[in-house]
């Protein structure tokens, strides 16, 4: 695990998602991750900005 940067948020709070849905990408070391929905369910919390760097286990967003 290691820190990484926000490149891109791609959901807005109250959105809906579904499972498997793009929702963050991240860069770490150069490679872009792109992270996806685990479950189905309205953003709720987002809790990065594109350009911050976060640490590893940082909650980036919620699904509720």
């Amino acid at each position: 695990p290691m820190q990484a940067t926000v490149v891109k948020v791609a959901v807005e709070e109250g959105q809906q998602v579904v499972k498997g849905d793009l929702v963050v990408v991240l860069e770490a070391m150069k490679m872009e991750q792109p992270l996806q929905a685990h479950k189905d369910g309205v953003v709720s919390a987002i809790n990065a900005d594109p350009g911050t760097t976060v640490p590893a286990g940082h909650q980036l967003l919620t699904i509720s």
